[in-house]
């Protein structure tokens, strides 16, 4: 994602001011302290740590690291309460984030009717480390809030009937695909998400980091995208 990143950026017409990895993360104060805004991709151990160091230089973050779900309001309450800028997205493709609302929409209009059922399948590379995918989370939590008959998520089978179940598959260089099912005994709708390539996701990191110059307060794709 970082090279994706990278290369958009510069033909936007942006500049570089440092690629932070494993092996110089110690020079990361240096390079915040000449950036406008920095782009978190890492991975949910290191997130926290990047996040505080972009507080500390008052640099406004975009992040897209997942699966750290849990500490997201309270990250969010500390940007708000000390004047840092936080933008967060489980996914940044305009694509999906134009799904997540087909998504609420269709688990409304589906929440009269008892005799489907609603599963989902995610599907990505076998570099993906964590699993479920957030975007798969991001859309369980909203079947869940539009669906009454579902009230948690589970990954695997074996789902019970207040449960909706997430199929997750790490098969090639898939950069992301999420189908949600609904089923009855004499039809099945589906909708469903395929990404071509990384570029949407990368697109949607650098806008977002154009989004948030000078910004501060928490934000998320609904913003940009004015949802």
């Amino acid at each position: 994602m970082g090279k994706a990143i990278e290369q958009l950026a510069i033909s936007r017409g942006h500049e570089i001011t440092g690629k932070i990895t494993s092996t110089n993360f110690s020079t990361l104060h240096h390079f915040l302290k000449k950036s406008d805004v920095a782009i978190e991709f890492t991975i949910p151990k290191t997130v926290l740590g990047n996040i505080e160091a972009c507080f500390n230089h008052n640099v406004p973050v975009v992040v897209g690291t997942t699966s750290w779900n849990g500490q997201i309001e309270s990250i969010g309450n500390q940007a708000t309460l000390n004047n840092k800028g936080l933008f967060y997205a489980s996914n940044f493709s305009v694509g999906v984030n134009l799904f997540f609302e087909l998504n609420k929409k269709l688990a409304s209009l589906m929440n009269p009717l008892k005799n489907y059922d609603v599963s989902m399948e995610e599907i990505h590379h076998i570099h993906k480390l964590d699993s479920p995918s957030g975007t798969a989370i991001t859309l369980a939590e909203q079947v869940i809030g539009n669906l009454d008959q579902k009230s948690s998520w589970i990954e695997g089978a074996n789902a019970e009937e207040s449960q909706l179940q997430i199929s997750s598959k790490r098969e090639n260089e898939v950069p992301g695909t999420h189908i949600l099912s609904y089923e009855s005994d004499v039809d099945l709708i589906q909708i469903k998400h395929e990404a071509k390539n990384r570029e949407g996701f990368a697109l949607g990191a650098v806008l977002a980091a154009e989004f948030m110059k000078n910004k501060t307060g928490v934000f998320g794709m609904k913003d940009l995208l004015k949802l």
